[in-house]
């Protein structure tokens, strides 16, 4: 798994021109990787070998699924903007809208999995009524979205992407995450501006950079982050100017804050995409705490993203603040309150997975002691090679 991660992530940052060594399980187990990091389409353009004829056939067909899958997204899109113009709603399509919206995709080149929003908190009412009426119904809410799917909703087809899995779209009303106890939120920066009825873009790339980076910083305390994250990092930092990213530090450094959490996914993405310049990296590392700088140093792709094979106790707890903060972040973790239950459950019913992983519902005990006895494995690592090895080719 850290083979080809690595591998994939070095040849999408850097293209070489041969095709790595790899055994028939390997390439397997590249296509799980390509699949689990978002990254199956831009591969297919971005390299400059080919590989087994399998190999090949994969991308192909993750691109025409990806090409036809952005369509849908697009007419979506439209239909919202349209709706929220009559209704007089002002909205931020997020992340993939944007970075979609600005040029610096192609349509098909990057997966859009779902539509995220941002409404401001007293539209969220007529929001939800509105996605209602394009047959979207609400079917779980968390802590940092509310979810909507389609009314007639269907299983998902099969492994990667595919052009006829149901779309999906976010609710926010804020944008913040958890790290990994202290919210850190970010919103009055996506409202900067003034919006008007319909969908709406960032207020500035600098803006957009910010979200892509808290993103990418909550991804990582829980070891989620996706090679796609860093890509869009890269690509839009490859996008600003001196004075784009002048208004970045400015913007994150309002108010007598500092971008403390900012630092891990920009320095992860110099590390394999040599695209941020020294002076952003020490301007915003200079806030950042001494524990989490020297994890940053160390750690690799794999080791915060979903190619870390194996469950962990307190993942991220490196991004705490203070040894209380440690402690507490612990405390959480072993004894986890009735609130987080509760938000364990509402996102365990809502993985794909969660059918077919034991792990997941499990009581807090029990885990306990199958983490002592054993090392234990994460069904969304899991699920994506299991398939990746009975593809029939």
């Amino acid at each position: 798994m850290r083979k080809t991660t690595e591998t994939l992530a070095d040849e999408l940052a850097q293209p070489r021109p041969a095709a790595p060594q790899w055994s028939g399980f390997e390439w397997r187990i590249a296509r799980a990787v390509a699949t689990m990091h978002g990254v199956s389409s831009l591969l297919s353009s971005a390299l400059r070998w080919q590989g087994p004829a399998g190999w090949v056939q994969f991308l192909s067909e993750q691109r025409e699924h990806t090409v036809r899958r952005y369509q849908r997204t697009s007419e979506l899109l439209q239909l919202i903007d349209e709706h929220a113009c009559a209704c007089g709603i002002a909205l931020i399509g997020l992340k993939g809208a944007a970075l979609h919206a600005i040029g610096l995709y192609a349509g098909g080149e990057r997966p859009m999995a779902d539509i995220d929003l941002l409404a401001h908190e007293e539209d969220s009412v007529r929001t939800a009524q509105l996605l209602g009426t394009l047959g979207f119904r609400e079917t779980y809410a968390t802590w940092k979205h509310r979810v909507f799917e389609p009314q007639e909703m269907r299983a998902s087809a099969a492994f990667g992407e595919h052009a006829d899995n149901a779309m999906k779209i976010e609710l926010h009303t804020r944008i913040q995450e958890i790290l990994p106890l202290r919210a850190v939120d970010v919103s009055e920066q996506m409202f900067a501006q003034p919006l008007r009825p319909g969908l709406n873009g960032y207020p500035s790339r600098a803006a957009l950079m910010m979200h892509l980076l808290l993103h990418a910083s909550g991804a990582m305390v829980f070891r989620a982050l996706r090679l796609l994250n860093l890509h869009d990092i890269a690509r839009l930092a490859a996008l600003m100017s001196d004075q784009d990213w002048d208004e970045f530090l400015l913007r994150g450094n309002a108010h007598g804050k500092r971008m403390w959490w900012a630092l891990p996914p920009l320095a992860l993405t110099a590390r394999y995409y040599r695209c941020i310049a020294q002076r952003i990296l020490v301007s915003v590392g200079a806030g950042c705490p001494w524990l989490l700088q020297q994890a940053c140093q160390r750690r690799s792709l794999t080791e915060v993203s979903f190619s870390h094979l194996w469950i962990s106790a307190f993942p991220g707890i490196e991004w705490a603040q203070s040894m209380r903060e440690m402690l507490a972040y612990v405390g959480r973790r072993l004894l986890p309150d009735a609130e987080a239950r509760a938000m364990r459950e509402v996102i365990t019913a809502a993985q794909p997975f969660a059918a077919e992983d034991p792990w997941a519902r499990m009581s807090q005990g029990r885990r306990i002691v199958r983490w002592l006895i054993a090392r234990q494995v994460r069904a969304e690592t899991l699920r994506p090679v299991r398939m990746a090895l009975a593809e029939p080719r």
